[in-house]
């Protein structure tokens, strides 16, 4: 492994929810489109990131043409990108879309200079909330004992802890106390992120940074009981990764994208 002498710029998009049809809409807003503008943002904000983290829900109709163009429009980063698997993706045509990345795809470990990421599938196959199973909290604890990395990211779909909206806590990943207790075993884990609750979020439990990122498309809005869409902007997050385990973050967010939250459409 080679020694790390500078941060690693890690940047996280998630909840892009592409469409076969570059028009299709969620609630109303083109996700290609926005999209797009996150891509254009990062392409001036991050020339020459590290890695690229995208962490799930990447298609709202698990369409191998969805996967492919997400696929397109990364590739023109210098950076490898690293897939999660969302509740609305399914494998085989992600994987189909994805095969040349086969070995970037959740579950997977990965050791970039003094760092280790261990990339966590949370999703139950049909349904929306998020879980890990005996079988994945194995691999957690084995890939954590094996990390290469002075200091470890844990990556995942689905939101480990409560954030405050009553709808979207009935999602949090149903074996939450299991994962922590492997978490409490390794302290060379430094930060856990997640997408999924399409809004930004920053804490710290114990020694370890908790990140939520920001969707590419509609916001959820914070703290509410029952679904809400919120009328902040699409974005994504950027971290500096030291090599002494600190973590300097921040999350961009797009100007001026408005639509019409249209609540007739269904299947979020």
């Amino acid at each position: 492994m080679t020694q790390q002498l500078q941060p690693l710029r890690v940047v996280q998009l998630s909840d892009c929810h592409l469409f076969a049809d570059p028009q299709g809409k969620l609630l109303g807003l083109n996700t290609q489109f926005s999209l797009d503008k996150v891509l254009d943002l990062i392409r001036r904000e991050q020339p020459d990131p590290d890695l690229i983290l995208a962490t799930g829900d990447l298609s709202q109709d698990a369409s191998f043409e969805s996967y492919q163009r997400l696929d397109q429009a990364l590739a023109g980063f210098p950076a490898p990108v690293f897939w999660l698997e969302g509740n609305h993706d399914k494998p085989a045509p992600m994987l189909e879309a994805l095969h040349a990345h086969r070995d970037r795809i959740s579950p997977c470990v990965l050791d970039v200079g003094n760092w280790t990421f261990v990339l966590l599938d949370s999703t139950i196959p049909g349904e929306v909330p998020g879980e890990l199973f005996d079988d994945d909290l194995t691999f957690l604890d084995d890939a954590l004992a094996r990390a290469g990395g002075e200091h470890i990211m844990v990556c995942l779909h689905h939101h480990p802890v409560p954030m405050g909206c009553t709808w979207l806590d009935t999602q949090v990943v149903g074996s939450a106390d299991k994962f922590f207790a492997v978490i409490d075993r390794h302290p060379r884990v430094r930060a856990i992120v997640w997408g999924h609750v399409h809004q930004e979020y920053d804490s710290q439990r114990n020694d370890v940074r908790m990140l939520a990122v920001p969707s590419t498309c509609v916001q959820f809005k914070p703290g509410s009981e029952d679904f809400a869409v919120d009328d902040t902007n699409p974005g994504y997050r950027w971290m500096d990764l030291h090599p002494d385990g600190r973590i300097d973050t921040g999350v961009s967010r797009v100007e001026g994208i408005t639509f019409e939250v249209d609540f007739s459409v269904k299947g979020y």
